[in-house]
């Protein structure tokens, strides 16, 4: 079995109602669903949660909901690996026999099905446990810089401080959208996704935006209208 996992528990702060806030005319978490079933892959596209209003959103949109998140698993300090550790749990209960899961944020109305389908092509090979969406920073992080005690600039790493911007490495960072798990790979107590056997996808910068603030948000419907203009011309 291959099952998809939104989490998407009712009580942020900083965006009230944000996992249904509408979003360009639906609600956010529709495009992580439509997303998901989109693929062709899962056999269960689940939305985790604490929220009623969330749930009957989540229904419409055609996930299933087919337990309420208990409430030790829905505070501010809850971590995605304890809610899909949740969610195994529940099919291991149930005689489930789950050989991948892919947890997909819900909100992150950039995520594409393609996408989704590259991360399970290469959590299927051999030796790799996970797989998750990654972009590169925009800028060369080893140029740069932090203050001082005394409020001095300096370089965090400065030997590098005579290279060329072309010459050094390229760095990327979590692009926030979906994680992979090979299940029979899974560490009983470390880190599900962030492991020496994951695989990335490799996102360009410009579909990829964190949504923590309204600022964000508004920021994250220009760019996606964008998208969309360009691909009517």
């Amino acid at each position: 079995m291959i099952t998809a996992l939104i989490p998407a528990r009712g009580g942020s702060k900083r965006i009230p109602g944000k996992n249904i806030r509408p979003f360009l005319g639906k609600p956010i978490m529709a495009y992580s669903i439509e997303a998901a079933v989109k693929t062709g892959l899962f056999d269960k596209v689940i939305v985790s949660t604490d929220d009623e209003k969330i749930a009957d959103v989540a229904r419409s949109y055609g996930a299933e909901v087919p337990f309420i998140r208990p409430e030790r698993l829905s505070d501010d300090h809850t971590g995605t690996d304890a809610v899909v550790r949740h969610c195994l749990e529940w099919h291991e209960k149930r005689g489930d026999i789950v050989t991948h899961i892919c947890c997909i944020y819900a909100t992150a109305p950039f995520v594409q099905s393609e996408d989704i389908i590259k991360g399970y092509e290469k959590v299927c090979e051999e030796g790799t446990a996970s797989s998750f969406s990654v972009t590169p920073f925009e800028y060369p992080i080893y140029r740069g810089l932090k203050l001082s005690e005394d409020c001095h600039v300096e370089m965090i790493w400065p030997e590098y401080q005579s290279s060329r911007s072309q010459d050094l490495p390229e760095a990327y960072h979590d692009a926030g959208q979906f994680y992979w798990l090979n299940v029979s790979e899974m560490s009983e107590e470390g880190p599900l996704f962030f492991s020496r056997n994951a695989r990335p996808v490799i996102l360009p910068s410009w579909r990829v935006q964190d949504i923590d603030t309204l600022d964000d948000w508004k920021r994250a419907e220009q760019i996606f209208r964008m998208i969309e203009e360009k691909k009517e011309e």
